[in-house]
């Protein structure tokens, strides 16, 4: 049996490394929304021309016409365009000043979402995220009969919520990265999956508390760590090789979506082990710190 809850203040220190940096991102620029979110228009354009346009070639020539907010290509000469709500004749006007440039356009798809669904879209994934982790807080102390696993177990959650959202305030300065739809359902997916890590990590602790009472508490949690530990490490490393290769070759549409799952893989991965334990032993340690102070005689 290792012991690990030996460094729990390193483990905490680690994490505020990568937390307190993305907040800053995050509290100073914020994140950068999608026309998901602040309404807009989305054009997907194939080009059927002999030689391959680089996004360079194309930009000036749409920014000629609209409000670009982002220009991406999604294969061979097919890309996306995000722009400030244009309606459909912009949107042919568009597309006739971009053939005369570079040859016959084809359109794939074409829509526009109001600003009223932006903010519908911002407000659900508020709730879902509210609801995703009261649900969750209730499951888990219901589960352990205590409610210090659920507190914990959230903690967790929270501490690979800040770590991606920061990673993409940062993204977003410095890159231009956008967060969409894709991200949200990213963030609740990982969400999920760090939940389940830690499940069986307390499980564990739960099970050893039954078949050996004479150990202390954080001996319980090293025993549960050590015994887990392999487990998640290659659970986790078969879906970030996965990821990894999706981000690599896989197309352009999806690579922030795969980047922000990997994110959160990696993080959920850590935080399982080495945020939701510790927060335990803590806990325990605080509590009996303060009953040995308010117990009479001592």
């Amino acid at each position: 049996m290792i012991n690990f809850m030996k460094y729990k203040y390193l483990y905490f220190a680690f994490s505020l490394l990568f937390i307190l940096p993305g907040l800053y991102f995050l509290i100073r620029h914020g994140l950068k929304p999608s026309v998901d979110f602040t309404g807009g228009s989305l054009l997907e354009i194939s080009l059927q021309s002999d030689k391959n346009i680089a996004l360079n070639e194309l930009r000036p020539v749409v920014e000629s016409e609209i409000a670009l907010s982002n220009l991406q290509t999604a294969g061979v000469n097919t890309f996306i365009i995000r722009s400030q709500v244009i309606d459909q004749s912009a949107s042919q006007k568009l597309q006739t000043a971009i053939s005369q440039k570079f040859g016959p356009v084809s359109e794939k798809r074409f829509e526009t979402i109001g600003p009223t669904l932006g903010k519908e879209l911002i407000l659900k994934t508020i709730v879902g995220i509210l609801l995703s982790a009261g649900f969750i807080l209730g499951y888990v102390a219901y589960r352990f009969r205590n409610a210090k696993f659920g507190v914990c177990a959230i903690l967790a959650m929270l501490h690979d919520t800040f770590i991606m959202i920061g990673v993409f305030a940062f993204l977003g300065v410095y890159f231009g990265v956008e967060i969409d739809s894709l991200f949200v359902t990213a963030l609740l997916t990982i969400l999920s999956f760090s939940v389940h890590d830690t499940i069986v990590v307390y499980d564990r602790i739960r099970e050893s508390q039954k078949l050996f009472p004479k150990l202390s508490f954080t001996q319980l949690v090293n025993k549960a760590v050590t015994e887990t530990l392999g487990r998640s490490l290659n659970n986790s490393l078969t879906i970030i090789f996965m990821l990894l290769a999706l981000y690599l070759f896989g197309g352009s549409t999806t690579k922030w979506f795969v980047f922000a799952l990997l994110i959160g893989t990696v993080s959920g991965t850590y935080s399982s082990t080495f945020t939701a334990a510790p927060l335990l032993v803590l806990w325990e340690e605080i509590k009996t710190s303060h009953s040995r102070h308010h117990t009479p005689g001592v």
